[in-house]
């Protein structure tokens, strides 16, 4: 079994930025994928972006440029920061541990609000 808990959300002016970190506790494969997804009201849970163990990362175009995730393997910690914050940044964001052959698990959700 697996535990993810998110930290580091909260409300920040337009153009302001926020960390994210996400811990997880359990047992951890090399082949496990990490990453943050965000849920706004009334919208789809979207990606946001992931990371490899081996660093490999992906992001939606909306963050490309303004967020970069990274990956501390000995912590089992992932870390998203977000910079350029808009408007449209606002929503609950959750921490997502991803491997092919089981379903994912998902962290209790951080919300960032950001004020225009």
């Amino acid at each position: 079994q697996v535990q993810l808990v998110e930290s580091g959300g909260g409300l920040v002016q337009s153009g302001g930025s926020l960390r994210l970190s996400c811990a997880a506790s359990g047992v951890i494969f090399r082949t496990d994928r990490m990453g943050w997804y965000r849920q706004a009201p009334g919208k789809q849970r979207e990606l946001v972006a992931s990371i490899t163990t081996g660093g490999s990362t992906n992001y939606a175009d909306s963050v490309k440029g303004r967020f970069t995730i990274s990956r501390d393997n000995a912590k089992n910690t992932v870390y998203l920061q977000m910079n350029s914050l808009e408007p449209l940044d606002t929503a609950v964001y959750y921490c997502n541990l991803h491997r092919t052959w089981a379903p994912d698990f998902w962290g209790q959700g951080t919300q960032v609000t950001v004020s225009a």
